[in-house]
């Protein structure tokens, strides 16, 4: 039988994704909880910016809370009572987390098994865990199936979202807590995250300065629209599975130097690129299958990585 999610906690909902998260379930006519520490991995201001808008779609409730504070994290699950949570919350990206990867630790495998906890023991209904494409890691084929195995990640942050997946299904056998895991495959759009290659490369060259290119221009990510990503969620929390994993991609993936170019066009003008050695940490390429996605959670990516960029630029450009 299914059960309507009513009451849905969101984890870093004044990020990225989050915010265009939170807005759909408000205007779904849920009640929602965001619980955000409101980081300086990137300017908090961005995430105030963020909140602000998401109060056009509904009312919410704001926590800014540590996900590692198991205490204070126990007072919001007491006094919201969620039937679902969605955890988005992180420490993000591949070449960072090879500068602090105790934080990185602290924060994506402590934090999580926090959540699973409290979810465990306030009965939660649905628990969607945002994890990544970077846990294929060391792949021997594409495109990523959801039953490749990732045992070889090749950075902490990879690590770290693996073993959340461990986590979760401990947490799902143990103690028939229902988890879908679902493996995003680098969001985009407004919003994005100013560390992110999209945004970052858009501000380099509007502002005419050099773009670091990591190796030759071949490697190609599988960019996934934000709306795209939200509509993964939102089937997730609906899904009516005891423990599933499912890839959230576009199953189209991108070159580097096309997306330049695809940023060179829309600003008319040509980046300044700067050549570097691949970086440590970085995977080639990334490409999801998505035929257990469709058949048995319903996702279909209905936005071209063309028409993404569009949309991308026009945000940008009204900043």
């Amino acid at each position: 039988m299914a059960i309507t999610m009513n009451r849905v906690l969101v984890t870093g909902g004044a990020g990225f994704i989050g915010s265009h998260l939170c807005e759909d379930l408000l205007r779904s006519g849920r009640r929602v909880v965001v619980v955000d520490n409101l980081d300086d991995f990137y300017d908090p201001q961005l995430k105030r910016a963020n909140l602000e808008a998401m109060k056009s779609a509904g009312d919410y409730d704001f926590y800014a809370v540590d996900i590692r504070d198991s205490s204070r994290l126990e007072q919001v699950f007491q006094t919201a009572q969620p039937d679902a949570v969605i955890h988005l919350a992180a420490r993000a990206g591949v070449r960072p987390s090879l500068l602090y990867p105790a934080l990185y630790t602290s924060v994506n495998v402590d934090g999580t098994l926090c959540l699973l906890e409290l979810s465990r023991k306030y009965e939660v209904q649905r628990f969607v865990f945002a994890s990544s494409s970077s846990v294929y890691g060391q792949f021997n084929r594409v495109p990523f199936s959801e039953d490749d195995p990732t045992s070889k990640p090749l950075s902490v942050y990879a690590a770290t979202k693996a073993a959340g997946e461990g986590l979760a299904f401990a947490y799902s056998h143990l103690y028939q807590l229902p988890i879908i895991c679902l493996r995003i495959f680098t969001a985009f759009g407004p919003r994005q995250r100013p560390d992110l290659a999209i945004r970052k490369f858009a501000q380099l060259i509007q502002e005419g300065k050099e773009l670091p290119v990591f190796g030759d221009g071949s490697m190609s990510r599988d960019y996934t629209y934000v709306t795209d990503v939200v509509s993964a969620i939102e089937l997730a929390l609906e899904g009516d599975y005891p423990f599933e994993i499912f890839n959230v991609g576009n199953s189209h993936p991108v070159r580097l130097d096309y997306m330049i170019e695809t940023l060179e066009s829309a600003f008319g003008k040509k980046a300044r690129r700067v050549a570097l050695p691949t970086a440590p940490g970085d995977m080639p390429v990334t490409f999801a299958s998505l035929e257990k996605s469709r058949r048995l959670l319903g996702y279909s990516p209905k936005v071209s990585f063309e028409e993404g960029m569009r949309l991308f630029v026009d945000w940008f450009r009204g900043q």
